[in-house]
């Protein structure tokens, strides 16, 4: 991983304080864009889980998103924290901190196979996504750095292709390994001794997934440490009250944090739910694995449209072209909850390709004008993120309620429609 010696073509001796300011640093890009594809592809893994141990554990919809409600709580708690430690070690050091404790959360699964409990699995992606929100509160802010204030909402959309790389990769590859041993019986026909001998056996594969993680984990943070002060002139903005809420007082700022809050929702509710709607017999009727594998495709259509996004947010506005997108996104889930078979499936999937710009515009749009309180606007933003724990959850109970998967789409229709309003508010420059 090389990186770039210096940070040049600026003439103040801290440039990262100056708003705007530009960093001239390729070789840091290549560093950014590593971390977006670890932190997507492990976030994405939670799809993969989820069946799994919807299954082992005998789990309704409601209990099953707690997966996703521990996980992306990890926002909410660490995104405050984690940007005052970004602030007092700096960027380089700040990733290193996140990729270890992320380390530690996949070796935490150890512990949680071997006695198939699940609360230990949750504290365990709870403690993993603690150092994703820390890795990802020195990545964007970092990637909106490096080039020209222009072209900020193109570059960070570059980088999210990605994070989009990694979320179509790993689901896959998860599919073959937590999924790809079916077992003859089913943890609702076992009780007793046999249940718990069931479910340690049955969780081996996760164990293999995240241990293998886990290495991989260590050897980059090594790689990130030896060139941790290689990033030259760093300076962060000391702000006042309770780090940077006070931004919120900011209209656009705080309209862009809630739709951070919701898109994160309804994209997680919707890959949560894709192998349990396509396994529903009036729709493909696919077995776990093969529900699985084409998790992808979803996750596949966000990294094609922000490589084309990358493009398009040159030479249209950013605001026109989120609110078109949130309005896809819903027309695509009145299709797919309205129709059956390939249709519904594949319209549900596509729906991929609808987000694939929302973040990173939503965030750039939000921060335009933030200038040295990056940090502090990156961390709030990280705490919107928390989306991902309420509105799946709520999703759930609505699947639970209603007894209906199709029904349960309506949420996320309605946080893209919040989605497309703030789109049409933000269509112009700060």
């Amino acid at each position: 991983m090389a990186l770039a010696p210096d940070i040049a073509s600026s003439t103040d001796p801290n440039p990262l304080e100056q708003p705007g300011t530009p960093v001239n640093a390729p070789g840091l890009q290549g560093f950014v864009f590593a971390l977006f594809f670890i932190f997507g592809g492990i976030t994405s893994l939670n799809d993969v889980i989820i069946p799994k141990l919807k299954e082992l554990f005998t789990l309704n919809y409601t209990q099953a998103m707690l997966v996703q409600f521990c996980f992306f709580t990890a926002y909410l708690v660490i995104g405050i924290p984690g940007a005052k430690l970004v602030k007092k070690i700096g960027y380089m050091r700040g990733a290193v901190a996140g990729l270890l404790t992320m380390m530690l959360g996949c070796l935490l699964f150890i512990p949680a196979s071997q006695t198939a409990t699940y609360g230990l699995f949750l504290f365990a992606l709870f403690v993993l996504a603690s150092g994703v929100v820390v890795v990802q509160v020195v990545a964007n802010p970092l990637i909106s750095l490096l080039g020209p204030a222009s072209t900020a909402h193109s570059r960070l959309t570059f980088a999210q292709a990605f994070n989009s790389l990694g979320t179509t990769l790993f689901p896959i590859f998860g599919s073959i390994v937590i999924l790809g041993s079916l077992a003859a019986v089913s943890a609702s026909e076992l009780s007793g001794p046999a249940l718990d001998a069931y479910r340690t056996q049955e969780t081996a594969t996760i164990v293999k997934a995240y241990g293998g993680l886990a290495v991989a984990l260590a050897l980059v943070a090594g790689a990130v440490w030896i060139f941790r002060n290689r990033l030259k002139g760093e300076s962060h903005s000391q702000s006042g009250g309770l780090a940077g809420l006070d931004l919120l007082k900011r209209p656009r700022f705080g309209y862009g944090a809630l739709c951070i809050f919701l898109y994160v929702g309804a994209e997680v509710s919707i890959g949560s739910l894709i192998v349990s709607y396509l396994m529903q017999a009036h729709v493909l009727g696919l077995e776990e694995q093969a529900a699985g594998k084409l998790i992808g495709l979803y996750w596949g259509g966000a990294m094609i449209g922000r490589f084309i996004g990358s493009v398009l947010l040159r030479m249209l506005s950013p605001g026109k072209v989120l609110a078109c997108a949130a309005a896809g996104a819903i027309t695509l889930l009145l299709v797919s909850a309205n129709n059956s078979g390939p249709v519904a499936a594949y319209s549900l999937l596509a729906i991929g390709l609808m987000n694939s710009i929302m973040f990173p515009t939503i965030f750039t749009l939000a921060c335009e004008k933030l200038g040295a309180r990056a940090a502090d606007g990156s961390g709030i933003l990280n705490v919107a993120i928390s989306g991902g724990a309420v509105v799946p959850l709520a999703t759930g109970m609505v699947a639970d309620v209603s007894g209906s998967l199709a029904i349960a789409l309506a949420l996320p229709a309605m946080c893209y429609a919040v989605i497309a309003g703030f789109g049409i508010f933000a269509r112009k420059p700060a």
